[in-house]
């Protein structure tokens, strides 16, 4: 018999490892073999059954099994998912989540992207880190200027993180909607307004909201109320950047996006890791159409709204 066949020997190595805390090359010492063995020892042991590992994860967070379903379903490179509630407390929760995945996958010298709106507000609200990141640079994807709901405008986010961090911002002068789509050309070729976009095309990290259809985005009732402006509804699912998406996560073509302050999807698509945060069964088939579209690598929600993914 092969020593790899020697079941007794497996329990042996295996108690050793997993019981006694013995590291491989002391255990490698003890048996008389050579440390690379003792590892291959331990996956023979799992193999054979002799070694079964639970993690204990239900009490502590009790959605990894829907977080790896979402994950294979679309494609993702990770899913993080919050409780559900019926009133803000999962925003803010998904605001927390959102901050600390954030705060692990951010490194000095790095350009972050954000877009705005409730949920990145939340965002904001909830990072906290004694790091430091000197030479990390926020910058906002979105216009927004002016007296309505300015706590969730792109700006006043990336200087609340950057003030947090002790890190850079620049800042968009420039509104979310303008008046014509001649307007939007002057404006996005203004200097100024160009190197932010520039800047943000070469982002190594983007966050982004997830809007749904327009009657729930706050930010875009709130500047139909200024404009006195129609949308046309017909197709549209939701919205990334605030631009307008139809069920293939490509951007419509109606007048509202030919005004719209924004950096256009096909740059924010070209970012090496977009994180995508939203909730809600109204924003579910946004949601999908930007898994579809692949949009996002990483999204960040609720479990009702990973369940309804799912289910859809």
């Amino acid at each position: 018999m092969s020593l790899l066949g020697d079941r007794r020997l497996l329990v042996k190595i295996a108690q050793m490892y997993y019981e006694e805390g013995a590291t491989q090359s002391e255990i490698a010492q003890a048996i008389g073999v050579s440390r690379p063995l003792i590892s291959k020892y331990l996956a023979k042991a799992r193999e054979l059954g002799v070694v079964e590992i639970i993690i204990h994860d239900h009490d502590t967070h009790p959605f990894t099994g829907l977080e790896s379903k979402v994950e294979k379903r679309y494609g993702l490179r990770e899913v993080v998912c919050v409780e559900s509630n019926e009133n803000d407390a999962s925003k803010a929760r998904m605001g927390q989540a959102a901050s600390t995945y954030l705060l692990r996958m951010i490194r000095d010298g790095q350009t972050i992207g954000m877009s705005s709106g409730t949920t990145l507000h939340e965002v904001a609200m909830a990072l906290s880190s004694s790091q430091h990141f000197p030479n990390l640079q926020f910058i906002p994807l979105v216009g927004g200027m002016g007296h309505e709901r300015v706590d969730i405008h792109a700006n006043q986010i990336v200087a609340k993180l950057a003030d947090v961090l002790k890190a850079k911002c620049k800042l968009l002068h420039a509104p979310v909607l303008v008046d014509s789509k001649e307007a939007k050309e002057i404006i996005v070729n203004q200097s100024s307004i160009r190197e932010i976009f520039e800047i943000g095309a070469k982002a190594d990290i983007a966050m982004v909201g997830i809007g749904g259809t327009p009657e729930h985005s706050t930010m875009v009732k709130s500047y139909l109320q200024q404009t006195k402006g129609v949308i046309e509804y017909e197709n549209i699912v939701g919205d990334i950047c605030y631009n307008f998406i139809g069920e293939d996560g490509c951007t419509i073509d109606n007048d509202w996006n030919a005004r719209v302050i924004s950096m256009d999807l096909d740059h924010v698509k070209q970012i090496p890791l977009v994180i995508g945060v939203a909730s809600g069964k109204e924003k579910v088939k946004a949601i999908k159409a930007a898994l579809v579209a692949k949009l996002i690598h990483v999204l960040i929600t609720d479990d009702l709204t990973a369940r309804m993914l799912l289910d859809s």
